[in-house]
């Protein structure tokens, strides 16, 4: 078990490095749900289109991050104030609420799978630093909205464009774009359009970070 953690862990590393350049063919969460797809005998069929990060609309940057990671641009990885609010509700017996960062989810979406584990769990603490050292905060976000779920077989914000507006990424409106962001947490369960009192949330958000 722990040579293949310290072998995914050096291909991981060895990787982050080449993504500074190089856009990933695949990921092991888009891997992850092939298997699923074929275990579980399901019709899968897998859309992936990555584009650069200037073909994305502003509006969709700016509301995945006011959704999933508002402090994105000021940490290094791991966003503290999150992690702190998510152990005091759970010390409180309340609804236990998420801390990952966009780093954080990159990371987890290219290397390990949706399973939780206290060795995945592990690696990817790991990970987030070196992913930190190696890639721009630009180039996270370009990665992070393109290999993400955004549906069942819909990976990436122009994918998810085409399959649910019929449009491109470079020309999703704002309210399209909250919309996506509403889905994000869930992609699997959520669709856009349904999540009004989520949309109004990151809405509100985007307006204080002055977007």
């Amino acid at each position: 078990m722990f040579i293949a953690v310290a072998a995914l862990y050096v291909f991981a590393a060895m990787s982050l490095v080449l993504l500074r350049w190089v856009n990933p063919p695949t990921t092991t969460v888009q891997i992850q749900r092939r298997i699923e797809a074929l275990l579980g005998r399901k019709p899968y069929r897998k859309t992936y289109i990555f584009v650069p990060l200037q073909n994305i609309s502003p509006a969709l940057q700016h509301a995945a991050v006011a959704a999933e990671d508002a402090r994105f641009f000021q940490h290094h990885g791991f966003d503290w104030t999150e992690v702190e609010k998510a152990v005091q509700e759970d010390r409180e017996g309340g609804r236990s609420r998420g801390a990952s960062t966009i780093t954080q989810q990159l990371v987890k979406n290219l290397f390990l799978t949706t399973s939780r584990s206290f060795i995945r769990k592990g690696v990817e603490v790991t990970l987030v630093p070196l992913a930190e050292l190696f890639l721009s905060k630009k180039r996270i976000l370009e990665l992070y909205l393109n290999v993400i779920e955004w549906g069942p077989g819909v990976y990436g914000a122009e994918a998810a464009a085409r399959q649910y507006y019929r449009t491109t990424a470079r020309r999703l409106s704002r309210e399209q774009s909250i919309e996506l962001a509403t889905i994000l947490p869930a992609p699997l369960r959520r669709k856009p359009g349904r999540n009004t009192a989520y949309g109004l949330i990151v809405a509100e958000r985007m307006a204080q970070m002055g977007w």
